[in-house]
Order: C-alpha cells, then structure tokens, then sequence
C-alpha cells in the first residue's frame, strides 16, 4: 500500500525550514518535482528562503502558469527578477537568467570591492565580478582569483577584461549552445539591446535546458509534445497525441492505394507480396537515419546556408551504397522463394528486387534531407511532422517501385 508525504502546512515555520533546507540540496528540476505537490503559499514561502539564483532557476524550469501566479507572492529580488525573465520569449536566455550579481563602477578600488563581496558572498555564489559604467552598461569584469594577486588600491578599471562576452536576453537558447561550446565559462552576463546589465545565466543551466529540449525531440517525432510528463492527465495527453495518429492515418491509406493500384500485379506475381514489407521497412530505417543526422545539424546549428546540396548529395551516396549491399541479400533470398514456388522467373524477380531496392534506399535517403528542410521553409516544426511525412513516402517510393518494375518486366 502506498502513503502519499503529506503536504506542508504554510502555518508551521518549522515544516517550511525543513522543505527548504530539503529542496537546496536538490538540483533545480529535483527541487521542482519535490514542490510540485505544494500549494503557491508554501512554495512562494520556500523559494523567498533559497538563493535568488537557484530560486529563479526553479521558476524557469515550472509551467509557466503557475510561475506567472507565483511571481506576485515572492517578496524582494526573486520576484523582481522572475517579472523581468516573462518579458522574455519562453526559449530565450532571458526567460531562464538569474539576478545579476552585484556590479561595481571600473574606479572601485579592490579593498572596496573585498569589504562588499563580503556582505554579499553569503547569500549567493560569486563567480566573476561585473564592472559597468554610470549607465549601467557592461564594460568589463573581474575574475575573483586576479583579485588574490592585485594590491587594496588597484582599481577595478585597471585589472578587468575589458569588452566581455555577454548573451543578449533576446537571443533564442537555441542560437547560445554554439557559443557555450566554444567557450565553456561557468558563468555569462546577459544585457539587452543596449548593453545594459539585466542579468546572468550559469554554463551549465544552458546545457541543463538544451538537453531538456533534445530529450523532447524523439516523443515530439511521434506526436509526443515536450509539455506531457508522466502524471500529465490522460485526457490532454489524448488530444496531445491523437492529431498526429489521424494524420498517419491519412498518410497510411495513400501508401495502402499505391499497392491497390498494383493488385492485378500481386495476384498473378504472389511472391511479391512477402516483400513489399521487407522492402518498405529496410527502406523506412535508411530514411530515418538520414533524417536523425539531417535533424541533429538543424539543431546544433551545423547546417550552414548553402551546404544543403552535399548533405543532399552526400545522403544519395550513402542510399546507392546501403542499397546495393542490402540488395544482394534480398535479391538471393527472393530468388530462392521464387524458385521454391516454382517459378521460372526467379531470375528475374530476384535481379527486381535488387534494383527496387537500390533505387528505394536512395530516394529514402534523400527524402531523410528533403522532408525537414522543407517543412522549416514552410514554417512547420520538421522534428514534430518529419517522421510522418517520410514513412509515406519512403513506403510509397519502396513499394511502388517494386510493384511497377515487376509490371512493366513481367506483364
């Protein structure tokens, strides 16, 4: 028998003391699952205990209606902060950014900057010390180990790197992993359209929500949405899931009056029948593998402007290629059905079956790179319809081919 934790009670400080103390020393998307099951005043209550940084971090990870609701609870910076992050799309830096640690002007002298971080280290953890003008610009920051080496009367605009790296709140998550890639800093500032310091955002809170998003991608191939999780209700997941499944269906029967075209074919040649689905399925795997490598450099941001025609040309090869070496073994093996059938085409069944699937694999392969692209340039998600769409055509492609080779040579 199962006990349900109870829930906590707002009213007792010391069940909130507890939680909190419990959801710090949780990872951020741990700690969302543990509060989950709270009500808003007891997580508002808990999150005003926490770190801002790591406060905020949960909130961008919560459905977004109910961080909306929560944000007018949370007294002081988190907040502030979390009212900030929803200006932002829901996919940028600045819906996930933390409050920005505290910024000195670049005539703080280090004895200065000690005294401050030593009031204000306790509350959150310090990485790089930001240096901004007297409009709050981003000018430069402070790496905290320059400091062991620097005298008390140093001025910070005398040992800052100058002209940081900063992400924009605006730019799309997306569009930052390269650059995180490149560089692997613990920790970016982030301004908006005129430099001004809005925030920061930790390396490793880039690649926690990339990989969020990539883990998402096979479900969403199948019509399984990013938003479902396991206790998702099985309603909406119903109506999540169910369009894309009439969708296959349509799809299915287009694939289904290729071969009702053929039927006089089938029936005078039977043995074909055993391998429309051989043909289609070793077909179907050629055409996904073109597309997982197709989908994967859409979204690392590998696949360049004008490199579309040697993916496209690279995947036509490698189709000729897997089709000549997988239809050997599907021609031998049709030859060897045929002619336990007795049939005295065997020959030419078999030297059918090979060509069918050569010239099935390849165009499998190419519409691996087709369907995507052409899905992006109509503005259609290609990771959520992709799928679909290629096992239509690499069915209707591998056994159509079959199908009118063997009409056109044997009858």
């Amino acid at each position: 028998m199962k006990f349900k934790t109870p829930r906590t009670d707002p009213k007792d400080p010391g069940q909130l003391e507890r939680l909190a103390q419990t959801v710090m020393q949780r990872a951020p998307l741990d700690a969302l699952m543990l509060l989950e099951r709270e009500s808003d005043e007891v997580v508002a209550a808990v999150l005003e205990e926490v770190r801002p940084d790591f406060a905020v971090r949960i909130l961008s990870h919560m459905d977004a209606k109910r961080a909306a609701k929560l944000s007018p609870k949370i007294h002081q910076q988190i907040g502030e902060q979390w009212s900030v992050n929803l200006g932002y799309d829901e996919n940028s830096v600045g819906r996930i950014m933390e409050p920005p640690a505290d910024a000195f002007s670049g005539s703080t002298t280090v004895a200065e900057l000690i005294d401050a971080l030593r009031r204000t280290a306790i509350q959150r953890q310090v990485v790089y010390v930001f240096v901004v003008d007297e409009d709050h610009r981003l000018i430069g920051l402070i790496v905290l180990r320059d400091l062991l080496f620097a005298r008390p009367n140093d001025r910070l605009e005398d040992l800052m790197v100058t002209d940081p790296f900063f992400f924009e709140a605006s730019t799309p998550l997306e569009a930052t992993m390269q650059d995180a890639l490149l560089r692997h800093y613990p920790m970016y500032p982030v301004c908006d359209d005129q430099r001004h310091l809005v925030g920061q955002i930790r390396g490793y809170a880039l690649f926690e929500r990339r990989t969020f998003v990539l883990t998402a991608q096979s479900g969403k191939m199948v019509g399984v949405e990013k938003e479902e999780r396991v206790g998702t209700p099985w309603l909406r997941c119903l109506l999540m899931r169910h369009p894309w499944l009439q969708l296959n269906l349509l799809t299915a029967f287009l694939a289904g009056a290729v071969v009702g075209l053929f039927e006089d074919t089938i029936a005078r040649v039977v043995v074909l029948a055993a391998f429309l689905p051989i043909l289609a399925g070793q077909c179907g795997n050629t055409g996904c593998q073109a597309l997982a490598v197709t989908l994967r450099s859409m979204i690392l941001k590998e696949l360049k402007p004008g490199m579309e025609k040697k993916l496209f040309a690279k995947e036509a090869v490698l189709g000729a290629g897997n089709g000549m070496l997988v239809g050997i073994p599907a021609a031998i093996g049709m030859y060897a059905y045929a002619s336990m059938q007795q049939f005295d085409t065997a020959p030419v069944l078999a030297v059918i079956v090979f060509l069918a699937m050569l010239g099935a694999c390849v165009a499998s392969g190419v519409s691996g790179v087709i369907v995507p692209l052409a899905l992006r340039r109509l503005g259609a998600d290609p990771v959520t319809a992709s799928t679909i769409f290629l096992t239509t055509l690499t069915d209707v492609v591998s056994m159509g081919l079959l199908l009118l080779l063997a009409t056109l040579v044997l009858l």
